[in-house]
């Protein structure tokens, strides 16, 4: 049996626990699971959208106390926090009012019957493995969807968030979601894989690490089940050219300390041709150095703690690695003294394809800077690693910005923004980030069974 604990990385004070699931109530989570899907796949389409729709209005009537308790969590700043809240709360939404038109039966071309008609089903109860770094935005992404299809879910989230993981599951079920349609269950990896190996469970949708990625893929295809994988990343930004270099480095700085740094989609690679390299490391560099480190419910804070002092310590040591095997640190990368998982925002330079740097991820407050000659020379860098989440080109020239853009090897490529996330946007990397999409209409399209109804006269 696990426990899930709260411990404030800002005061480093566990403040709650929270019983584990019993290795004996597994078997019956996944049949009350199957029975809820058996009511739920026949409620009509309509109403399920409504509940989604009033799912919606609840995040946003009760924004401040959902947002505390990620910052008591994990440590993301208030702002932060509420717009990660209002986030969730446009997911739920727009799949309240496109969903019914997404799961709507198409017709094809007869090809010689009387009609060819394609439905989209539910295929039955889900679990859902979700990580601390975005702790609501994460379980819409996979929840809003496969409600609206008529699937239920089991939904395991990370440790440290068993307090939010509660209030999520309290704002579905007075939305008039059935309890057992959406469970929240704090188990351990092991009764992932026990849950997976039940008949009744039908597919898992996980977000986290490579090495949780693998298990749960692993237990999946072992038992013959549908999973989506959304994994890590190390993203390029491409910057060509630029006539504001101020307020391109200004966009940089905010796109990577943003959540403290842990975010899969953050840009981590800066890559930049030389007759902008000094002046971008210089600018990156100062505006590092402004960032406010401290108490993430303060709202002059830029950035908050890592969600663990163990996270903050790991991040240290790779930025240390890095300066061992011959990186130029510029500013910041050391753990900041006192209570709490704060690091101060690290610049690195000089990385090269020995040092393990080069190829991982630092999940934190790490911007490394590459310099190039071309804009050939930056794909051929930006490809070079085994992720493909996302990454960015930035230029004045957005013909030019096309080009390149089109040549990386990402789920996700933007020009002139970076990690951008809209309801209505498909979600997804390949390679090591992962596989399978979620948002829009393509987060509706995992875990269904796109059936085939065919009519002849007889």
């Amino acid at each position: 049996m696990s426990t899930y604990v709260t411990t404030n990385p800002a005061t480093g004070t566990t403040e709650q626990e929270f019983p584990g699931l019993a290795d004996e109530q597994i078997p019956e989570v996944a049949e009350r699971s199957a029975e809820a899907f058996e009511r739920w796949r026949l409620t009509p389409v309509t109403e399920r959208a409504a509940a989604l729709a009033r799912t919606a209005d609840l995040y946003e009537q009760r924004s401040t106390e959902l947002a505390a308790a990620i910052t008591r969590e994990m440590g993301k700043p208030t702002e932060q926090a509420v717009g990660e809240v209002q986030l969730a709360a446009a997911i739920y939404r727009w799949y309240a009012e496109n969903g019914p038109d997404l799961v709507a039966p198409e017709q094809l071309d007869p090809q010689g019957a009387d009609e060819s008609l394609v439905q989209k089903l539910p295929i039955g109860p889900l679990v859902g493995v979700m990580p601390w770094n975005y702790p609501y935005y994460q379980v819409a992404r996979f929840a809003a969807p496969n409600l609206l299809l008529g699937n239920t879910i089991i939904l395991k989230h990370a440790s440290i968030c068993a307090a939010s993981s509660r209030l999520m599951a309290d704002v579905l079920h007075d939305s008039s979601v059935p309890e057992d349609a959406y469970i929240n269950v704090y188990a351990s990896a092991g009764q992932v894989a026990e849950l997976l190996a039940h008949p009744a469970i039908r597919g898992v949708s996980l977000t986290g690490s490579e090495r949780a990625g693998a298990a749960v893929a692993t237990e999946a295809a072992k038992n013959l089940k549908k999973s989506v994988l959304e994994l890590g990343g190390s993203d390029p930004f491409i910057l060509l050219d630029t006539e504001d270099m101020a307020k391109t480095v200004r966009t940089a700085a905010r796109a990577r300390l943003s959540n403290a740094g842990q975010a899969c989609n953050s840009p981590k690679r800066f890559i930049v041709v030389d007759d902008l390299y000094d002046d971008f490391v210089r600018g990156l560099v100062d505006e590092f150095d402004r960032a406010v480190v401290g108490d993430p419910s303060d709202p002059d804070t830029d950035v908050g703690p890592l969600s663990s002092v163990s996270a903050r310590d790991t991040v240290a040591e790779q930025i240390s690695t890095a300066v061992r095997q011959g990186a130029t640190l510029h500013t910041g990368g050391s753990p900041i003294e006192g209570d709490g998982a704060f690091l101060r925002p690290a610049v690195l330079t000089g990385i090269t394809p020995e040092m393990a740097a080069y190829s991982e991820e630092i999940f934190g407050p790490a911007a490394m800077v590459y310099k190039v000659s071309s804009a050939d020379e930056a794909v051929r860098l930006a490809n070079d690693v085994e992720f493909g989440l996302s990454g960015s080109v930035w230029s004045t020239d957005t013909a030019r910005a096309a080009e390149v853009a089109d040549r990386l090897d990402v789920g996700m490529a933007y020009i002139n923004e970076h990690g951008t996330t809209l309801p209505g946007l498909p979600f997804g990397g390949v390679n090591h980030s992962g596989y399978g999409r979620e948002l829009g209409r393509w987060g509706a399209g995992e875990f269904v069974n796109t059936k085939l109804r065919r009519t002849s006269a007889h």
